[in-house]
């Protein structure tokens, strides 16, 4: 079982997932819906205001041949990384799962990512939310990232 699944399970355990039309619920996927509208939109710079300064993000690539790549992205590597091209992106999670207890909160779900229209890569994200001054944003993404598999 991989941590992020672990972790995922155990904050479940301890936290009632959130109805995700509550209004609360709602708050926690906005920046994770933001992030999602910046990919779309292949501008970095849309990231910052829903993403604590230190915020830190995984990524386990399974290779073709059924191996794993980790990589560590800071924010501002992971905006950097977000730059101008003809090609669409989408990324989409069909059925999140939000997980709030007080200014902690968590979304898990599969995702499918998108070029084009056509399905590039899937996995799970795994975002990491705190709420600060009445805002939540985002303290950490980590997600796995796929070709096979990814049935839309």
């Amino acid at each position: 079982m991989s941590l992020p699944l672990i972790l995922a399970v155990a904050a479940l355990q301890t936290t009632v997932p959130a109805d995700p039309a509550s209004a609360e619920a709602r708050a926690v996927l906005a920046p994770v819906e933001a992030t999602f509208a910046a990919l779309a939109a292949r501008d970095g710079t849309r990231l910052a205001p829903h993403f604590d300064p230190e915020a830190r993000m995984t990524v386990v690539v399974e290779q073709p041949d059924g191996g794993r790549v980790f990589r560590r992205l800071t924010a501002g590597q992971f905006a950097d990384g977000l730059r101008p091209g003809p090609e669409r992106f989408e990324e989409v999670m069909p059925d999140p799962i939000v997980a709030i207890d007080g200014d902690v909160a968590m979304v898990w779900g599969r995702y499918l990512f998108r070029i084009d229209g056509a399905i590039s890569h899937c996995g799970a994200n795994h975002f990491d939310l705190v709420r600060k001054d009445g805002t939540w944003t985002i303290a950490a993404i980590t997600w796995s990232q796929r070709t096979t598999g990814c049935e839309g």
